[in-house]
């Protein structure tokens, strides 16, 4: 393909850019394959390199790109469907969720924690730490809040460390009789710690979605979970069965 030139829009440069790029992954480029350096781009369609790094991080942001440790940019497979599901009557770690335990600690949460769950600011939960994989890839990263008053049979004995800790803290929150639970999604970005447990760069795009789970009246637990923003399309619903595809394409599976 030829150089392109941009010649004068109405919309940003930058967006304009994004479009033209965006055509030639379809075209010229297949999943993995690993971009040009910047320099060589930036001169192939004349622009500033400034306006090129905004092209390529709003590319990243819709999925089409991803940045990866010591290889550089490629490109991103389609976005996998991750199910998060309305069903009411579903506690964290039963036998159908795709959540992995990694560790739990007592510990006390973040101020806005402890207001949802009424606990007292001062007052240690558990927190489990858990990990969703699919394909191989770490997608999301979970911290589960869960007050003493939850799991007041727990003992150290049925709780050892580490995972273990964890299965046994989300047995004992299975006692319980849910009511129901209560989604929000919001983007964000990967801090440190959650950049690490995702493979990604600190900073990058990540959805956000906290859930409480309601029972006897009261907050029993609070999740607040990490997905990859650039490869996670979440679906809610009993079946999870809606897609949205490019072109604004509706299929149900």
């Amino acid at each position: 393909m030829g150089t392109t030139q941009l010649e004068s829009v109405q919309e940003p440069k930058y967006w304009h850019l994004k479009t033209v790029l965006s055509e030639a992954l379809d075209s010229e480029f297949s999943v993995g394959e690993i971009l040009p350096n910047e320099r060589d781009l930036a001169a192939r369609f004349g622009v500033a390199r400034a306006t090129l790094r905004q092209a390529l991080e709003q590319l990243e942001l819709e999925g089409r790109l991803q940045r990866r440790r010591g290889v550089g940019t490629t490109v991103a497979p389609p976005r996998m469907g991750v199910s998060l599901g309305t069903g009411p009557h579903t506690w964290p770690g039963g036998s159908e969720d795709a959540w992995q335990p990694v560790d739990c600690t007592a510990a006390v949460p973040p101020a806005a924690v402890a207001d949802t769950l009424e606990t007292g600011r001062d007052e240690a939960v558990h927190i489990v730490r858990r990990s969703r994989v699919s394909h191989g890839r770490p997608v999301a990263a979970e911290l589960l809040y869960i007050p003493q008053s939850s799991v007041p049979e727990l003992s150290g004995i049925d709780a050892p460390s580490g995972a273990a800790h964890a299965r046994a803290v989300l047995r004992e929150l299975q006692r319980l009789e849910p009511e129901r639970q209560e989604n929000a999604v919001e983007l964000g970005s990967a801090g440190a710690d959650e950049a690490k447990e995702l493979d990604r760069l600190p900073g990058a795009p990540v959805l956000v979605v906290t859930t409480r789970f309601v029972a006897g009246g009261r907050t029993a637990a609070l999740s607040v979970a990490t997905y990859r923003a650039d490869t996670c399309r979440l679906t809610f619903g009993d079946s999870g069965g809606l897609e949205i595809h490019a072109g604004m394409q509706r299929q149900a599976s």
